[in-house]
């Protein structure tokens, strides 16, 4: 085992766990006070759960063997195999398995910010369990595990589909089969804690280059180049929603900025060890007139009441980062790439990302409905009461206020 790489990925693994308490402030700053508390850990309940689904079986299904190209086996179930030398997958095959679990804790998180101020805690605990084995550990076997969309030549260097089309197709799903927040398209909504939401951000950025530079599997040149990339295409979107902003409303915001950060972070992550570094500047900045475009237009369109714009922003930032893949994308950039992009003069690696996308959405939508049904039939309901949701989920379902002083109504 090379113990510079090994060091890499443990350092990447914990800076994609650090995205998940990031991911909660980023959340929970754009909700209202009274469920600031429950927003969080709608987010950080799943540090335990998915960690502890990881290990039993998560694991197990998404990387050992195949079967009929869907999932792996229980052949791994409990981490059981020589944690210590086994090099099935580098550096180590432990390292491999801390590293994508903290993959597995985060994606269903994301969900949470389409159905916040309205859901049980209990519905969403049993939800994200179910999920998890519905949607996330087949698709993830499926793409990097040796599964069926490995097989056919789709490549997804960092989890656009297995990370952020599963869960921004899940979470529109979910928001509709929940339905409105009682006062939705009557009052406005705004974030209650900005400074919030930027720290969440900034984190996000932070923990970001553990998500894509650590998915080079080593501390070697692709891990370099996947960061440039990354922070890139960051840094181009956040500019780009900047003079959005401008134009449209004659002033740019910090909750803007931060939104845009977010979805070019989102756009890369497929792409990010595949496409030259000017590609990345071209994903970035069209990323964010994409997903501004569904939030502020499609979203009132059809009137879903995805509270904080989960598919706009991962939904549609990860489809649009499948699909400038397999534009951009070079094999002598990674070998993994079978096929250069469209355009570099080939069509085939282009069809095989269409391809895969359509699987991701397929899964995400058959699996969160099913995961729904079951939640619902268990828990006896999704969502609170009125009663409930006008008090706040803070008390109603923690007890625990975020800020006791305050006496506010929102």
């Amino acid at each position: 085992m090379n113990h510079g790489d090994a060091a890499w990925m443990l350092t990447s693994s914990a800076l994609v766990l650090l995205m998940t308490p990031a991911l909660a402030l980023f959340y929970s700053g754009m909700t209202k006070r009274k469920n600031t508390v429950n927003t969080i850990m709608s987010c950080v309940f799943t540090m335990g759960l998915s960690a502890v689904l990881w290990i039993l079986v998560g694991f197990s299904l998404s990387f050992s063997g195949d079967l009929g190209g869907v999932t792996g086996n229980l052949r791994w179930a409990g981490m059981d195999f020589n944690t210590l030398s086994d090099s099935s997958y580098p550096p180590n095959t432990l390292i491999f398995a801390i590293f994508q679990m903290m993959f597995a804790v985060i994606t269903p998180s994301l969900i949470v910010g389409a159905i916040v101020e309205r859901m049980r805690f209990s519905s969403l605990f049993l939800f994200v369990a179910v999920w998890s084995f519905l949607v996330y550990f087949p698709m993830a076997h499926m793409v990097w595990g040796g599964g069926f969309l490995m097989k056919i030549g789709s490549v997804d260097f960092a989890g656009g589909n297995v990370v952020h089309i599963t869960s921004g197709v899940s979470a529109l799903i979910l928001s509709i089969v929940l339905g409105k927040r009682k006062n939705y398209g009557k009052i406005s909504y705004h974030p209650h804690n900005v400074p919030f939401v930027f720290l969440g951000a900034a984190l996000l950025w932070f923990g970001w280059f553990g998500f894509n530079a650590g998915s080079a599997g080593a501390a070697n040149a692709l891990a370099a180049h996947a960061f440039m990339t990354t922070n890139t295409s960051a840094a181009a979107a956040m500019l780009s929603w900047i003079f959005i902003e401008k134009y449209k409303d004659g002033a740019p915001t910090l909750v803007g900025a931060s939104t845009g950060l977010v979805v070019g972070l989102v756009a890369i992550t497929p792409g990010s060890g595949f496409v030259p570094v000017w590609a990345s500047l071209v994903i970035g900045a069209l990323a964010s007139p994409i997903s501004y475009f569904f939030i502020s237009v499609v979203k009132k369109r059809f009137g879903y009441d995805d509270a904080l714009d989960v598919f706009g922003c991962h939904g549609i930032g990860g489809i649009w980062g499948g699909i400038a893949t397999g534009l951009f994308a070079q094999s002598s950039i990674n070998s993994s790439a079978k096929w250069n992009g469209l355009f570099f003069g080939s069509t085939e690696l282009f069809l095989r990302q269409i391809a895969a996308i359509g699987v991701a959405i397929g899964f995400a939508v058959v699996g969160t409905l099913l995961a729904t049904a079951i939640a619902k039939l268990v828990t006896k309901g999704l969502r609170v009461s009125e009663k409930e949701e006008a008090i706040g989920l803070d008390i109603t379902e923690h007890g625990e206020p975020a800020y006791p002083a305050f006496n506010g109504m929102d």
